[in-house]
């Protein structure tokens, strides 16, 4: 419960994260063990969502994270809709322990990006 109050702290605050860094994203995501996570609402996600994406809201990473990435050097690719949101959940985990946490930024951005490639 610590861990989501401090991430809600840091959304309310504008505290960021890494900087977004796609190319580390794509990089990421080329290994086969990678895990991609939106992090963006529901209504969000319904919009539309990268393939093999899992979506957690922030409030429920810290919960349900172990359950999709149980080894902490699991390469885990976050987004959002514009990249606040992914990088306060990459600080929690980091907080957490998982030690390659890539801020992917946001979706629209990240699917012309992966489509490029």
């Amino acid at each position: 419960m610590y861990r989501v109050f401090v991430m809600l702290i840091a959304m309310a605050t504008g505290a960021v994260a890494a900087e977004i860094d796609q190319p580390a994203a794509l990089a990421a995501l080329q290994r086969a063990d990678s895990i991609l996570i939106d992090v963006r609402t529901a209504p969000e996600y319904a919009e539309g969502a990268l393939p093999g994406a899992t979506r957690i809201e922030p409030q429920h990473l810290a919960e349900r994270i172990a359950s999709v990435a149980p080894n902490k050097d699991t390469p885990v690719v976050l987004y959002c809709r514009s990249g606040r949101r992914s990088a306060a959940a990459q600080d929690l985990l980091l907080d957490l322990g998982y030690t390659h946490v890539v801020n992917a930024g946001g979706y629209q951005d990240l699917k012309a990006v992966i489509a490029s490639h």
